[in-house]
């Protein structure tokens, strides 16, 4: 069974928005922050391989579309990037940021020295590294789609999706108790007062108008199609950078150039429209997942994931908290930095908040830690990440 472009776009939307049903009825998908185009995605997966395995009955998409959704997503995250708000953050995001990046480096060398132990490409060890736990789904199918390409490395797309949901999880799952153990150990209390963590707006924001929807889609494609160019100027060079992240680096720039011209985009339009994107990227790609051979060819990179999470917890518990200072605010921030570097900044908020509803405020790490997700930890992700494919036993 085939489904046209206009068809497979309907059945995307539909497996959406079951997803988000689903994930609303059942409390352990909603309270680990489980996406819902993965819920969705895994639902049809699921029907799909079964059906594939009883009846041998195949059910087809065209994806055409797919690769332009990703792209518009990035861009849309580089609309969104305010580099004034950099001021905001202070010394903390500085140092959080110079505590994030050797560990994508550290999760980086994990994963490729346990993938080579295990007799796997190093690349392998790539994706079950910063690719998929610090990067997400997004980032993971982006640099998928490059490997199965390049590389002609088989079922690299399901095990990316596959790795990056249980990321995600347990990312939701060992946040919370690191940051008790590290609050009973140094019996931390927090000092902020209650009100210091409310920023409610005084007033109800205008709604999204048609004129900034068009001009945010405007500037999408604009870091799209410019994204693409750069992309293809530069592919036959030593070290290549990904589409993807020309995207983003293009509308980073128009973000923060174009209000100099007294041109502005509409965040919330941005943000609206690169999660609709990725949402729509996202269910497409689950849905054609083969969750039979996943299961068949997933195993060891479990064993990866193990060892990840033991070298996360050693580098929080003695890098992280100590750099950030050893305080409430650094054990919250913990939480939110093994969320944040085992699943995506939506676990690491969620970490966060349930840690400060039992313990009281913690205004900094929610400061800090959005600033670091928006747009931060992509780009030094895609450098370390282009800098070690360079390396000759890796990407050669």
């Amino acid at each position: 069974m085939s489904f046209d472009p206009l068809g497979s776009l309907l059945a995307a939307i539909g497996m959406l928005l079951i997803g988000t049903v689903v994930n609303r009825k059942i409390g352990f998908l909603s309270r680990y922050n489980i996406p819902d185009p993965i819920t969705g995605g895994l639902i049809f997966a699921i029907i799909a391989s079964l059906l594939l395995a009883t009846a041998d009955f195949r059910i087809s998409f065209d994806q055409t579309i797919k690769p332009t959704f990703l792209l518009m997503f990035f861009s849309g995250i580089g609309l969104c990037a305010d580099l004034r708000q950099l001021k905001r953050g202070g010394k903390a995001l500085l140092i959080f940021l110079l505590v994030l990046l050797p560990f994508i480096v550290v999760q980086n060398t994990v994963g490729v020295g346990v993938a080579r132990l295990l007799d796997l490409h190093p690349i392998f060890g790539l994706v079950a590294g910063s690719i998929t736990l610090v990067g997400g789904h997004g980032t993971g199918a982006a640099y998928a789609d490059r490997f199965a390409e390049i590389n002609n490395l088989q079922m690299v797309m399901d095990l990316s999706m596959t790795i990056a949901t249980v990321g995600l999880i347990v990312g939701g799952l060992i946040g919370g108790p690191i940051a008790q153990l590290l609050i009973n150990r140094h019996k931390l209390r927090s000092s902020a007062e209650a009100s210091a963590a409310s920023h409610e707006f005084a007033e109800t924001p205008a709604p999204i108008s048609t004129t900034a929807v068009l001009g945010t889609l405007a500037g999408i494609f604009a870091a799209l199609l410019a994204g693409q160019w750069l992309a293809d100027q530069f592919s036959g060079s030593a070290i290549t950078i990904p589409a993807f992240l020309w995207c983003m680096l293009i509308g980073i720039a128009l973000r923060n150039l174009l209000p100099f011209a007294g041109l502005r985009f509409d965040d919330r339009a941005a943000d609206l429209i690169a999660n609709v994107c990725l949402s729509l990227f996202l269910v497409m790609t689950m849905m054609t997942l083969n969750l039979v051979e996943v299961a068949l060819s997933a195993g060891p990179f479990m064993v990866i994931i193990l060892v990840q999470i033991a070298a996360s917890f050693l580098y929080v518990v003695f890098v992280c908290f100590r750099f950030m200072g050893k305080d409430y605010e650094a054990a919250v921030t913990s939480a939110a930095f093994i969320g944040f570097n085992m699943g995506s900044t939506a676990t690491a908020m969620a970490n966060m908040q349930a840690i400060t509803a039992k313990h009281g405020p913690a205004p900094t790490s929610y400061l800090i830690v959005p600033l670091a997700g928006a747009f931060f930890v992509d780009i030094m992700n895609a450098f370390v990440l282009t800098g070690m494919l360079a390396l000759p036993f890796i990407g050669g």
